[in-house]
């Protein structure tokens, strides 16, 4: 092989152990083509079906997959280091949202527009092929939220899962055709991102991409679909603020903090690693947050008492290191299994508000924690980022928190709740935290097209 080849098959390694659970071969562009002329076939025969056959067969595919969220859980545990309970929810809302975009289907409607000499009619069209990049950081759910809306517009899917999380994915796809999905409408294409994720962004007969990861990668993508006119949804990167005033719960605050930022050991768009605590109950919150973040356990994540398990790799694990160097003075450090695994523990720091800790997005379990005077500097430091992802506000004062949850440029804001996700409610991004929205009542009409028919009723002669 010489040195310009892609790898033809990629390691997938459990981030707990370092073993090696599995090797599953790399797509190469070749296979690209073949997956895109099987999929447009499939897309025309399931375009075709009755409204109601494809919402039954996709809850049916949901009613499978509820059949094996066990299996799926520990896939996850074994191929991305998720605690046993995180990664259940994980295949859980896979199945919940195949369930809910099935609902969506006989509700996909078009209208009737009043004109004069006639009656317009507008109709709500597949777009054909659509291609979903998935990350590792929440290799199901996220999957699922391209997927299951583009499927249920009529639409076939080609998945390309992160190289290092590959497995739920493959086994997704055989359970959709155990549903009794056509052949070909949804296929998972593994491989590297400049190699497979490329060739499918570029591909002619992919008419949408929808792409979950880093802003750098967003932004190429994008370029790349903009010179194709193709659609794109993007779903990129966060640093989100977590807002505690003086007047709210500063105790059920505190000890809701570390879920905030430690869960999926931070490797998480939405996670809340910007802690601004109004002055007067700085203090007052630091002390509380120190235990709560002490009890949030890191270690084996088979065992269900396991809060948060490794980074994904050694080479993130150092990316991470790159910020917060071992010596670094840390306000709150926690614990991590020795041996193997790529640990690395929950820590607090203080920061300057234009510190790199304080704007870049770490993408591991570190917090930076900031004080703030009013509400006026609350909002400025909140928005003092390029990101516009998520975040919280925690107060008492029902007007303070509509007005600083409108104030801060963020798709996704909670209220005394760190709850950024449904499947039922639209989830997206300002800034450069991506473009459009996935999810919610609204998700099936981004994989559609518009059409517009006009039939004039003036007497023919």
């Amino acid at each position: 092989m010489h040195a310009q080849d892609p790898p033809r098959e990629h390691q997938v390694v459990n981030p707990a152990t370092e073993e090696v659970v599995a090797t599953v071969p790399a797509t190469a562009p070749h296979d690209v083509d073949a997956a895109v002329v099987r999929a447009a076939a499939a897309q025309s025969r399931w375009a075709a079906l009755a409204p109601a056959d494809r919402a039954r067969l996709l809850r049916r595919f949901a009613s499978v997959v509820d059949a094996h969220v066990e299996e799926l859980a520990w896939t996850e545990v074994r191929e991305a280091g998720h605690p046993v309970g995180n990664a259940r929810w994980e295949a859980g809302n896979v199945r919940d949202l195949l369930d809910y975009a099935a609902g969506g289907v006989e509700r996909l409607n078009g209208r009737q527009i009043p004109v004069a000499g006639g009656v317009n009619l507008t109709f709500a069209e597949p777009l054909g092929v659509v291609a979903v990049i998935a990350p590792w950081n929440f290799p199901m759910p996220v999957a699922a939220w391209g997927t299951a809306p583009a499927l249920a517009a009529g639409n076939a899917v080609l998945l390309k899962p992160a190289e290092t999380t590959p497995l739920t994915a493959l086994r997704l796809a055989e359970l959709a055709l155990e549903a009794g999905l056509p052949e070909g409408l949804f296929q998972v294409l593994p491989g590297a991102g400049p190699v497979t994720g490329s060739a499918l962004v570029d591909h002619p007969g992919v008419a949408k991409v929808v792409f979950t990861g880093s802003t750098a990668v967003g932004r190429e993508i994008m370029a790349k679909c903009a010179a194709g006119v193709k659609r794109v949804t993007l779903e990129l990167g966060g640093k989100s603020p977590n807002i505690v005033f003086a007047d709210a719960d500063v105790a059920r605050a505190a000890a809701a903090a570390p879920g905030s930022f430690l869960d999926n050991t931070g490797q998480d768009c939405c996670a809340r690693s910007r802690i601004l605590v109004q002055r007067e109950v700085y203090d007052d919150f630091l002390a509380r947050l120190e235990p709560a973040v002490r009890e949030f356990t890191a270690g084996d994540p088979a065992d269900p008492a396991t809060l948060m398990g490794p980074l994904i790799s050694a080479a993130h694990r150092e990316r991470v290191r790159g910020y917060v160097p071992e010596d670094a003075p840390a306000l709150i450090r926690g614990q991590v299994p020795e041996g193997p695994g790529h640990w690395y523990p929950a820590t607090v720091l203080a920061a300057d508000p234009g510190d790199r800790t304080a704007v870049e997005e770490i993408f591991g379990p570190v917090a930076v924690v900031l004080p703030f005077e009013d509400e006026a500097d609350a909002v400025r430091l909140a928005n003092a980022t390029e990101y516009g992802l998520s975040g919280s506000v925690w107060t008492r004062d029902v007007g303070r928190a509509l007005r600083v949850s409108r104030a801060v440029a963020a798709g996704n804001l909670s209220v005394n709740s760190h709850s950024s996700v449904r499947y039922s409610t639209p989830f997206g991004g300002y800034g450069r935290s991506g473009l459009g929205r996935e999810l919610g009542p609204d998700a099936l009409d981004s994989f559609t097209e518009t059409k517009n028919v006009f039939l004039s009723t003036e007497e023919q002669q």
